[in-house]
């Protein structure tokens, strides 16, 4: 699929890079991007330990390296010390997104007191949107269903590709443009 949009997706964990246990938040993005989108996309996908400066240029490499228009993370957004993919986000983006993390959190709030504790981030590289999302898979798509219907917008903003969302899983907003029923 050589026309098919390019959408990274990044595991932080260090116990899932080390093979210690499965990834379980790369594929719940992975399931939830298939089902939500209705564009042709191909997933870059990355599963790297919590190291701040390798989570910093991972994100540059999907950004300026292989062209990543949107590069979703899971994981490191608690409290802890090993805890560090917004920073590493906040150490690559040009322009802060906070928007996402108060909405990512608000809905994640509703569902559990200690999402007070996430530190979901989101921002700009270039063309590439970066959204930070928690690791794991029920939170992921709580998260994803609350941010998904400003994405392709955004994307659109920074001159990136026209991505469409199957309107029967979720209605990306456009300004002007009517919802496809």
């Amino acid at each position: 699929m050589s026309n098919a949009i390019r959408i990274g997706i990044v595991t932080v964990s260090d116990r899932a890079s080390a093979g210690v246990y499965e990834d379980e938040g790369g594929p719940a993005i992975n399931a939830y991007l298939d089902k939500a989108l209705a564009s042709a996309w191909t997933a870059v996908a990355r599963v790297i330990p919590d190291d701040r400066a390798l989570i910093a240029r991972t994100l540059v490499q999907l950004a300026d390296e292989e062209g990543c228009c949107l590069i979703v993370t899971t994981g490191g957004t608690g409290p802890a010390p090993r805890d560090v993919t917004p920073e590493a986000t906040e150490d690559v983006i040009e322009k802060p997104m906070p928007g996402f993390g108060e909405l990512m959190r608000q809905v994640s709030l509703a569902k559990v007191p200690t999402a007070i504790l996430s530190r979901q981030t989101a921002g700009i590289r270039g063309r590439s949107l970066i959204v930070n999302l928690p690791g794991r898979p029920r939170a992921i798509a709580e998260c994803l269903d609350a941010v998904m219907p400003a994405i392709p917008y955004c994307i659109d903003l920074i001159e990136g590709p026209y991505i469409e969302t199957d309107p029967a899983v979720i209605v990306a907003f456009r300004p002007g443009q009517k919802p496809k029923a």
